[in-house]
């Protein structure tokens, strides 16, 4: 939170500043990175191939930094470490490697694995902690990906605006205009009623696929930023745009508006200005359903329903 220059825990409801960023986005690797508080490149690596095994850190590694048993650095992250460890300790290179194999595939260890790793005074939680592995991310995946998320967290520190709008133009399926785009409080209400339906059991993957975008939202919202009103002229169909007064939403970010519809009034609108209502609906490929929300969020305000003139006897 310090590099984006907001109060831990007030501002965005978290202590980290890694919504969005890839790989250290979710609440269950920003856990990871509140019980680990990693310092170095290579620590979010050893993260990341935490966060992709199965019973590598829930039930395992976890437990062991909690005890204080371990650290991070020494924690079974990769089935790299596993192989490069016990030839450290002095177990035999084929062996090693044989006994990282059998670990990563969930197959644990053999009796003749264990005495070696026993005599190499391999500790008892290490060799524990291999027996509860099903699966090991290899390490080069692990710094891909984590090269990738370290190159989207300097954009969305020293390029914040640039950042938003590669991160909402991605996303812009489960953008609401109609709720995010209308400021902080709208976004913090529409936020608090998911996480009560999810507390409650009654919230539908839809509406949990909303809080991720919500929460981008807010943290934008709190680093001084805000959306600019979509205009039916001047927003794209489908991509964020920049514009002086922030950041523009494209058409298909108001609700029900498809891609395919957004499409067809960018076209229609490059051809020539659209004279009114119907000739809006004519021109494209909205449905009058469409045509009504958009009335409801201002869209068409001074564009009138018809070229028709109704003559009045006086």
């Amino acid at each position: 939170c310090d590099a984006l220059k907001l109060s831990p825990g007030e501002d965005i409801g978290s202590n980290l500043g890694t919504y969005g960023v890839p790989e250290f986005g979710t609440k269950f690797v920003r856990q990871m990175l509140e019980d680990t508080k990693p310092k170095t490149f290579s620590e979010l690596v050893r993260i990341s191939g935490l966060s992709h095994g199965t019973d590598v850190w829930l039930n395992n590694a976890q437990t062991l930094v909690q005890q204080g048993i371990c650290d991070l650095s020494h924690s079974i992250c990769t089935r790299d470490d596993i192989m490069i460890y016990l030839i450290s300790k002095g177990v035999e290179a084929s062996h090693a490697f044989k006994i990282m194999e059998s670990v990563r595939k969930g197959k644990g260890l053999k009796p003749e694995d264990e005495e070696a790793m026993l005599a190499a005074n391999v500790p008892d939680w290490y060799i524990d902690s291999c027996k509860k592995i099903k699966y090991m991310f290899p390490k080069a995946h692990a710094v891909a990906y984590v090269t990738m998320g370290f190159r989207v967290a300097y954009y969305k520190v020293h390029y914040p605006k640039a950042y938003y709008i590669a991160y909402f133009s991605v996303r812009a399926d489960d953008f609401d205009a109609s709720i995010m785009a209308k400021g902080m409080k709208t976004a913090r209400s529409a936020m608090q009623e998911l996480l009560d339906k999810k507390r409650d059991g009654t919230i539908s993957p839809k509406e949990e696929n909303v809080i991720p975008i919500l929460e981008i939202c807010i943290e934008m919202y709190a680093r001084g930023l805000s959306f600019a009103p979509i205009d039916l002229y001047k927003s794209h169909a489908v991509n964020f745009l920049e514009c002086d007064e922030g950041i523009r939403p494209p058409l298909n970010a108001l609700p029900g508006l498809g891609e395919n519809a957004a499409k067809s009034i960018q076209s229609a609108r490059e051809e020539a200005p659209f004279k009114t209502i119907d000739d809006l609906k004519k021109r494209t490929t909205v449905t009058r359903t469409i045509i009504e929300m958009m009335q409801q969020e201002h869209q068409l305000d001074g564009l009138p329903e018809s070229d028709q003139i109704t003559i009045f006897d006086i």
